[in-house]
């Protein structure tokens, strides 16, 4: 069992190695991953070891880390690790946010996780405006770096979310329909 984990974990590793050299970031294959990772601590660990060495990462890839890096605090036990874990994602996560204002993946990426938190945290402040930025875009149709199936997930995710106004509501129920 402890070398078929390893062998996977090795694996894991290459890819995500091959990866992070590539020129052009393989960001779909990240995205898969990161869903991977919030089942399995493995996939996190590698994906925080490699996103973490790569120097100079774009944004958007910049934001990952720091979805990573949140994710790091669900499998810690030791509070104070928790706590350091989002500490390090909401700066990384604002780095992303001011080096690529507009991007809708970035601000989902944040919003998701600060909507995932316990309020007592703290860790909640840009919910309002990351939910007001992603839904401008969805009216610009400024998608960027997302694609028609992020969009999609985002619009759902902020229905699901229960943090829009009925106003809001509306037009997403509107681009959904026009995306889907």
């Amino acid at each position: 069992m402890k070398i078929k984990l390893l062998s996977i974990s090795l694996l894991l590793s290459f890819v995500l190695a091959g990866f992070t050299y590539s020129q052009k970031a393989d960001v779909k294959l990240l995205r898969k991953q990161l869903l991977q990772a919030l089942e399995k601590r493995s996939v996190n660990d590698s994906l925080y070891n490699v996103l973490g060495a790569e120097k100079n990462k774009p944004p958007l890839i910049h934001s990952y880390y720091g979805a990573v890096q949140a994710l790091k605090a669900k499998y810690a036990w030791n509070p104070y690790y928790k706590l350091k874990y989002l500490k390090d994602a909401e700066k990384t996560l604002q780095e992303a946010v001011n080096a690529d204002p507009h991007n809708m993946e970035i601000r989902f990426m944040r919003f998701s996780i600060e909507h995932n938190l316990p309020g007592f945290l703290g860790y909640d402040k840009h919910l309002d405006m990351d939910r007001k930025e992603m839904i401008q875009q969805l009216n610009h149709k400024n998608y960027s770096a997302a694609d028609r199936d992020v969009a999609v997930t985002i619009i759902k995710f902020l229905l699901e979310s229960k943090r829009c106004t009925t106003q809001e509501n509306e037009v997403l129920h509107k681009h959904l329909a026009e995306l889907t």
